[in-house]
């Protein structure tokens, strides 16, 4: 009996007690191309990434709005409401992103114009290589309007 305690409870007390596998090296998403990003308009760009949680790796489908500053700089905005998670969308109308759901709006720098929004949009990481877009973790956005 003491056998079979042994051998089934070390490996469920590894599980429990280490910590996660985690990879050293930094993740990034290449999602496209700068020169195809508009300089007057955010564009929301659908990409798959990989993405670690706990134990598992998983591939899943998510999209950013990018707004193209310069020839060699872009910000990524992650696709949710800060509110209570909506997808919000770009108008032209109003220059603005505006969540359906509670009337949030934001500037395109992300920021709150109106809203129950608490914060400004959360940003990905953003890195330019050759022309190419790569796209890190989500920064949540700890500034308070």
């Amino acid at each position: 009996m003491a056998l079979i305690s042994g051998a089934l409870g070390v490996p469920a007390a590894l599980y429990l007690l280490l910590p996660a596998k985690s990879s050293r090296k930094e993740e990034w998403t290449e999602v496209g191309d700068l020169a195809q990003i508009s300089q007057k308009t955010p564009e929301e760009v659908v990409f798959r990434r990989k993405r670690k949680d706990g134990w598992k790796i998983l591939n899943e489908k998510t999209s950013a709005w990018i707004r193209r500053i310069s020839d060699k700089e872009a910000v990524a905005f992650a696709p949710s409401c800060t509110h209570l998670g909506c997808a919000y969308h770009w108008e032209d109308k109003s220059n603005t992103f505006v969540c359906p759901c509670h009337t949030s709006a934001f500037s395109p720098e992300g920021k709150v114009l109106m809203g129950p929004a608490p914060r400004s949009l959360d940003q990905y990481e953003v890195k330019i290589d050759g022309g190419k877009i790569l796209l890190g973790r989500v920064i949540q956005s700890g500034e308070n309007t």
